[in-house]
């Protein structure tokens, strides 16, 4: 089957992608950015990709005609805690008329349970886009799932942020809320069992995992897993915006997830009779099971795709492609190059930055650092790395965004998402004399920014000379 794929470079649509080609189908992906589609390059030369922003004016004849089935995964919740639910709606129309001039026969679109008679602003959009797919020319397929349980997921990298770093905790009375969590096994089990099944076309199905738990009973479960007590107390006085807080400076969210995530966290969430599981004869996971399958793929390094790597978890949310030429003029710059023995140990090196591995020199002073900008509304560190040794374009890493990894050219460039009074590059170049270039550019933004640089420089002088000594040392 051709199929196309929508939200490819998202947390499910990484998933969902080579489940795809191991069934041995024919993949579009549709991308903003066909360059931060972060596959290695085996999987990119069995796909087709096809860049397309479901926001803009529909463009015609980009999509082949020969389209057989269609995977819709997009969302917006995390781009803004205003309009979202704006930009959901377009892009939902967008598709729609995208498909209109295709033989497409199915849509599968993933949404969010909706039997609360009162629903958040996240799920009533989620609603809404439904709706609105139900009006295309095509037989549309609705999942409606929980909170999605799996290494590199929102709801379990917050559910870890907060049992693993706070063993006794202060919360809101929406822990108390009823919700059903599902394992991301079983998503994507569902996802490709209702491909071209027509006992689900056109209609709608909740999926989730057999218990029902509140958001305590949730983290009182991931502590028993992880062989530790916690002791969780709740208090009335936490409003929605202190909530939000709470779960940006704790966890590793961005603040505007944080805000719809407090919303939603208010609305039980639980699902209906499960007709798909008899229909397709399978079981799911419990909620202790799909917490032991992500801590096995985390052991293993084989986490696939962490939401952390969306352009949502940071700075940006588009056009990081317009930074890719670091600037010459108007800049300060500090730059270092020492010759390396050993080239491509340096480059594994390099390749590994960030993360768990740090940076090589002054760790805790680039943890202060991270703290700091936490503090004031950035991302900080506790983004990390989503691999330990692969790095493609578009990666979260720490407080950086990768613009460009390229391996053969013995490069890597990095942007600052960082609060900053201006714009900062961070470049690592091995050349052909096996020279090691280490680059730190800052566009300021004015006399604040100019004042912010020379401030800094003394700092720079000893991380930057310790960091490029440490890289460049290889033991042959």
């Amino acid at each position: 089957m051709n199929i196309l794929l929508t939200g490819a470079n998202g947390y499910i649509g990484m998933r969902l992608l080579p489940q795809l080609l191991d069934l041995k189908h024919q993949v579009i992906c549709a991308v903003r950015d066909a360059e931060r589609l972060s596959v290695d390059t085996e999987i990119k030369k069995r796909i087709k990709i096809i860049e397309i922003d479901f926001l803009k004016e529909v463009k015609p004849n980009i999509l082949p005609n020969n389209i057989d089935a269609a995977y819709f995964l997009i969302h917006s919740m995390n781009s803004s805690a205003k309009d979202f639910d704006e930009k959901e709606a377009i892009t939902a129309n967008n598709f729609n008329t995208y498909l209109k001039d295709t033989n497409v026969k199915q849509v599968i679109y993933l949404s969010g349970i909706v039997n609360n008679n009162t629903l958040s602003k996240h799920l009533s959009s989620r609603k809404n886009v439904e709706q609105i797919l139900y009006k295309g020319s095509f037989n549309l397929t609705v999942l409606r799932a929980g909170i999605i349980v799996g290494s590199g997921s929102s709801s379990f990298e917050i559910i870890r942020d907060l049992c693993e770093k706070l063993p006794v905790m202060i919360t809101p009375k929406w822990v108390n809320t009823k919700t059903q969590p599902i394992a991301i096994r079983d998503i994507i089990n569902f996802l490709t069992g209702v491909l071209e099944n027509e006992k689900t076309y056109n209609d709608s199905f909740d999926i989730a995992g057999p218990d029902i738990l509140t958001y305590k009973e949730m983290l009182h479960q991931y502590a028993k897993v992880r062989g530790f007590k916690n002791w969780i107390y709740t208090v009335p006085v936490m409003t929605p915006k202190l909530s939000s807080y709470w779960l940006y400076f704790v966890t590793s969210t961005s603040y505007r997830l944080a805000v719809n995530l407090v919303d939603s966290m208010k609305i039980e969430v639980v699902a209906s009779e499960n007709r798909l599981e008899k229909i397709l004869g399978f079981k799911t996971y419990s909620y202790t099971e799909a917490i032991d399958l992500a801590f096995k793929k985390i052991e293993q390094n084989l986490v696939v795709s962490s939401w952390k790597d969306s352009m949502v978890s940071g700075r940006f949310t588009k056009d990081l492609e317009k930074y890719i030429q670091v600037p010459k003029y108007g800049i300060l710059k500090d730059e270092k190059k020492l010759k390396v023995d050993n080239p491509e140990m340096v480059l594994e090196k390099i390749w590994k930055i960030g993360g768990d591995t740090g940076w090589y020199y002054g760790n805790w002073l680039w943890k202060i650092r991270g703290l700091l900008d936490k503090f004031f509304g950035g991302v900080g560190l506790r983004r990390g790395r989503t691999h330990p040794d692969k790095i493609f374009a578009g990666d979260a890493l720490d407080f950086w965004r990768v613009l460009l990894a390229d391996k053969k050219g013995k490069r890597l460039l990095l942007f600052a998402e960082m609060k900053l009074p201006g714009e900062a590059w961070l470049e690592f170049k091995i050349d052909e004399d096996n020279i090691l270039h280490q680059t730190a550019t800052f566009r300021p933004r004015g006399l604040k920014g100019r004042l912010y640089w020379y401030s800094i420089v003394p700092f720079h002088y000893f991380i930057f000379s310790g960091m490029i000594r440490n890289i460049a040392k290889c033991k042959n």
